[in-house]
């Protein structure tokens, strides 16, 4: 199986809503988002963590963890993502994934086998702004193709994004608001600059508490609701 594992978190209560889980963080990401919070996982590094010392680890977890949780980095991007899942199903985990949205047709056979359930989606900016956000090459149809799927699947999901204010302005929230009409949760979320890939950024700043709610009020009309981190 390859599944390059860069680090194991044996317990969260924060990461899976309403779930206690593990978090297992995957190596490799096709962005380079300044505001990354795990720089050391963008790149294809040695793993850290064999999956089997994984799975022997969750094996002694059943019936303590409730699920776990895969993120990265860009889970997507690994090969071996699929059976990797059906590994951790089969110890009766439930399985939250975190994703960029760049694979859709991962996404999509993930959904249809049934192997996760619960889906978070970082949407970086309107459309026209990502490869200002991510610093790399992208196609933009596939993250609507991922958006449209995600809306469709039926399974728990988020849609979140991070907030540097001088990347993102309040009509860059109304335009990505639009891009996941009737999305059932979206989370606005503060910059932190502290462990982040572009130290240009440290310098930064995230909007301030009542900016967040103008920007959350505005975008109710859209989205069913709205938290802030």
């Amino acid at each position: 199986m390859s599944f390059s594992i860069g680090g194991l978190q044996r317990s969260s209560l924060l990461d899976y809503p309403g779930k206690i889980s593990a978090i297992i963080f995957t190596l490799g990401c096709n962005f380079r988002c300044g505001y990354c919070h795990n720089p050391e996982l963008t790149t294809l590094s040695a793993p850290k963590i064999s999956t089997q010392e994984c799975f022997e680890f969750l094996k002694t977890r059943q019936g303590k963890l409730d699920g776990v949780v895969i993120t990265g980095g860009e889970p997507c991007l690994q090969s071996g993502l699929i059976d990797f899942i059906r590994e951790i199903k089969s110890f009766g985990f439930l399985v939250k994934l975190d994703t960029n949205g760049s694979f859709p047709d991962v996404i999509e056979e993930l959904i249809e086998k049934k192997l996760i359930d619960y889906i978070a989606m970082d949407v970086k900016a309107p459309l026209y702004k990502y490869p200002l956000i991510v610093n790399s090459p992208v196609d933009t149809e596939k993250i609507k193709q991922s958006i449209r799927l995600i809306l469709n699947s039926g399974i728990d999901y988020e849609f979140r994004t991070t907030a540097v204010k001088s990347q993102l302005s309040f009509k860059d929230f109304e335009q990505t608001g639009k891009l996941i009409k009737g999305a059932k949760k979206y989370y606005l979320q503060k910059f932190e600059p502290s462990k982040i890939l572009d130290k240009a950024l440290m310098s930064e700043k995230t909007y301030s508490n009542e900016e967040f709610e103008y920007i959350r009020q505005k975008l109710l009309r859209q989205i069913e609701r709205i938290g802030i981190r």
